[in-house]
């Protein structure tokens, strides 16, 4: 009972992780104003950018490293269009989603003989179920570094948040810009870091599943995970730890279905296969309209209008 127990616990952990990269990344964005639909699109490049790197460098640090990066140059994409320009966030965030499988695709198809996935990866370390735990039950707590990675940053992102002056701007520039900007915060610059940093961090979602979860990339790694992670975002109530929670909640929803699917119960693979997504949508509709979004979220900011 305890090793299936473990087991459960280490496939929750560790499909949760690349929604937590992904949700954090919304939190960030979100509560600085912006609005980012894109994560789906940043995760996708992010994926495909660490397998990559892992694969010609042999280093997984490197590939995670150059998918956090990748996920900042393409955020910055949805930076420029919707803080610079003012441009409809959402479909920014829709025309992200678009380009970032497709910048995927080319470069796979370009780097690997025009093949539509990865060659087998370096893959991150694991923390448990390496040869020290063969006879223990600890074996089948199979999780990799991303699992801590993402608790930390998830409590750096609240200190940061409601710890520090910085975090006090992001979240002023969220609810009332117009204030923020008459004390002197600028709201722009405020908004552009927080999108950078959050197509980092959804880099480094795509990358925990690439490196730690399937060591390739393949055209559906990342099938909905983002568009999960922003329903995690709206269940958390813009809250790094809530995101966290939701994102576990999530995870466990994956869970279940792996070991549903490999076990005794006569439960038909279709009706498996969607449970997260059906989690997802009930989630949406119990607690969207109890969920309080930033004022400002969405609304692009010009000086002396508002």
């Amino acid at each position: 009972m305890l090793s299936k127990i473990l087991l459960l616990l280490g496939i929750t952990l560790m499909y949760s992780t690349p929604l937590v990269f992904g949700a954090l990344g919304g939190v960030i964005s979100e509560r600085s104003g912006v609005v980012n639909i894109g994560i789906e699109g940043m995760m996708t490049v992010g994926a495909f950018t660490a397998a990559a790197v892992s694969y010609f460098t042999g280093s997984p640090w490197l590939g995670l490293l150059a998918a956090g990066a990748a996920g900042g140059l393409i955020s910055l994409l949805h930076a420029v269009a919707s803080v610079t320009f003012k441009a409809d966030q959402t479909i920014s965030g829709i025309a992200i989603n678009l380009i970032g499988p497709g910048l995927a695709l080319f470069f796979c198809r370009l780097m690997f003989d025009d093949a539509t996935m990865t060659l087998p990866a370096k893959t991150l370390p694991k923390l448990f179920g390496e040869s020290g735990f063969a006879d223990s039950p600890l074996k089948n707590l199979n999780v990799d570094v991303t699992v801590v990675l993402a608790l930390a940053v998830s409590a750096v992102m609240w200190f940061f948040l409601y710890r520090t002056k910085w975090g006090l701007h992001v979240r002023s520039v969220g609810e009332h810009p117009a204030a923020a900007d008459t004390l002197g915060i600028h709201v722009s610059r405020v908004r552009y870091l927080c999108v950078f940093v959050s197509g980092i961090l959804a880099g480094f979602g795509g990358a925990s599943m690439t490196l730690a979860i399937i060591s390739q990339f393949t055209p559906t790694a990342i099938s909905g995970q983002g568009f999960i992670a922003l329903a995690a975002v709206i269940f958390g109530k813009w809250t790094p730890f809530g995101a966290y929670g939701a994102c576990l909640l999530f995870g466990f929803a994956q869970a279940l279905t792996i070991v549903l699917g490999g076990g005794d119960f006569a439960v038909p693979s279709q009706i498996l296969a969607m449970l997260p997504y059906i989690l997802t949508i009930v989630v949406l509709i119990l607690f969207v309209g109890r969920s309080v979004a930033p004022k400002a979220d969405g609304e692009p900011y010009e000086k002396g209008v508002r």
